[in-house]
């Protein structure tokens, strides 16, 4: 097997974020496979090199490693838009000149609830004539780019979550600005890596069938999957910086260290007690993908200083 941990250099890595890489590196750990780190920078407005260093920094200080050199998905369309052209020779991509406030609005108004997960786009596009499409260039609308389905569905057994099944909806390949979408890079990356262990955030859990249709698309082997649950402020909102100190950066600064928030972490995932200082050598002997939590943690900030 091989794993990997794919973040988006937009700022630093929480701990829900460090907690999570923490499984996906023990997994492959565990098992004695290769272990990736790739940077999933496509949004280049707030993406940067700054951002990626202290994210793999703090890796680091958690004691966890990876092989080979770290991948940038900026670097990698090409490869994506030979995948678009695969699609799009067997007439499965059509143009898009939805905008969001577009498709929001149309899913609001509609009286059935479209195909596939939330806000799942309601088809307006995909059978435009050579009149409509000429009608939104003239007017200046640049086209995203999406997958044509016809209510294909994709199931597949969670480590955590369990037996999964969902319709997939006409994903979007290719955004207007012409950037490849997530759904499709993150395919393709992990096929072209060996990815065969993907462990990730459960608030993607949604987005996986899309995800396994494309596999089946382009020919990929379908990965097994573990989605961790996530950490949550105490508001019930995802972990993010106006929680406080959340970040390794921050928790260190106010005297918490790198070390202190393994243990955290460790014991998280049922796999320290309170307060035992660990190593996350010693954590590779205890993990066990069968006795991760299932529910959602709280973070209502750290206890005491260290």
């Amino acid at each position: 097997m091989t794993g990997r941990f794919a973040p988006s250099p937009t700022g630093d890595l929480h701990l829900g974020n460090l907690r999570t890489a923490a499984v996906a590196w023990l997994s492959a750990r565990a098992a004695r496979a290769p272990f990736f780190v790739r940077m999933e920078d496509l949004d280049r407005h707030q993406s940067n090199v700054a951002n990626e260093r202290r994210q793999l920094r703090d890796l680091a200080a958690l004691g966890l490693d990876w092989d080979g050199a770290v991948i940038r998905q900026s670097d990698r369309f090409a490869i994506y838009d030979a995948a678009i052209d695969d699609l799009r020779a067997r007439g499965l991509v059509y143009e898009c000149f939805c905008t969001r406030r577009e498709i929001l609005a149309e899913i609001a108004a509609s009286s059935a609830a479209p195909h596939g997960p939330p806000g799942s786009y309601p088809g307006t596009c995909r059978d435009l004539d050579a009149d409509a499409v000429a009608a939104h260039r003239d007017a200046d609308r640049r086209p995203a780019l999406r997958l044509r389905t016809d209510g294909h569905s994709a199931s597949f057994d969670d480590r955590v979550v369990g037996r999964v099944e969902g319709i997939v909806d006409d994903v979007v390949l290719r955004r207007n600005d012409g950037v490849p979408a997530y759904n499709l890079a993150v395919v393709v990356d992990d096929g072209a890596q060996g990815v065969d262990d993907v462990v990730r955030g459960d608030d993607l859990v949604s987005s996986t069938p899309r995800q396994i249709h494309l596999q089946r698309l382009l020919g990929l082997p379908q990965p097994t999957y573990t989605h961790v649950p996530l950490v949550l402020g105490t508001d019930g909102e995802r972990l993010a910086k106006r929680h406080g100190a959340v970040t390794l950066g921050d928790l260190e600064a106010t005297g918490v260290s790198a070390r202190s928030v393994l243990g955290w972490i460790a014991e998280s995932l049922g796999l320290a007690g309170a307060g035992e200082p660990v190593t996350v050598e010693q954590l590779v002997d205890r993990y066990d993908p069968t006795r991760l939590p299932t529910a959602a943690i709280v973070f209502d900030g750290w206890p005491t200083p260290v």
